[in-house]
């Protein structure tokens, strides 16, 4: 547990496990945020859209937003402030994203699993807003694509130029009908090939949840 009653900042290094190239996050966070702004600030990062069931596992409890019908946890979200845990440089948390519980067994299947990790602790700039993304790399991989193993066997059995020409003859059949599920498949599968990062983005959706928790106003955008 940490003494200090003054907030600091976390510089977390977010990993997706199970992927090469590496697809990962540097973000800023106050220590005085909570799970649940961690959360959001996960995937927003990462380019999910958080339509699944997700945990954060720390000291051996596992953590969330409680969601009805799906994963219930003992302690509020909005009221466990990371400043609780005590977090020191090189030290590593869990973020499963994705996964599945039997009432017997538990949670057994976990598409997305992400290792967290405290590279830094920094001092609070008070003119600046948290969270933050300061760098990253790679692409978010297609939401239900069957996980990590599901996401590299597509693109060793697709190259670059299999998706330009699916690509584009969804574009003459369908007349560029942008809104046809095929040439959104497409779409999102030419950003992952492309492999381009995008910092800005990921920034202008952070502040955008942020302004409307501070402020109220249209809640988390999701892509």
């Amino acid at each position: 547990m940490s003494n200090s009653s003054e907030p600091v900042v976390y510089q977390l290094k977010i990993l997706l496990l199970g992927i090469s190239p590496t697809i990962w996050r540097r973000v800023l966070v106050r220590s005085d945020s909570t799970i649940e702004n961690l959360h959001y600030t996960v995937q927003l990062a990462m380019g999910w859209s958080d339509i699944h069931l997700h945990h954060f596992i720390i000291h051996g409890k596992e953590y969330g937003v409680s969601q009805i019908g799906g994963t219930m946890f003992s302690d509020q979200a909005s009221e466990v402030k990371l400043a609780i845990f005590g977090f020191r440089e090189k030290e590593k948390f869990l973020y499963e994203y994705d996964f599945s519980i039997n009432p017997v067994m538990g949670t057994w299947r976990h598409w997305w699993r992400h290792q967290i990790r405290v590279e830094a602790i920094k001092v609070l700039k008070q003119n600046k807003v948290y969270p933050v993304c300061t760098a990253g790399g790679g692409v978010c991989p297609p939401e239900n694509c069957g996980g990590p193993w599901g996401f590299m066997e597509k693109l060793e059995e697709f190259s670059i130029m299999d998706v330009i020409e699916c690509f584009d003859s969804i574009k003459m059949s369908k007349k560029l009908d942008i809104d046809t599920e095929e040439l959104q498949e497409m779409v999102t599968w030419l950003k992952v090939y492309r492999n381009e990062f995008d910092c800005q983005k990921v920034n202008q959706d952070l502040l955008q949840y942020w302004r409307a928790k501070n402020f109220g106003g249209a809640g988390l955008i999701m892509r």
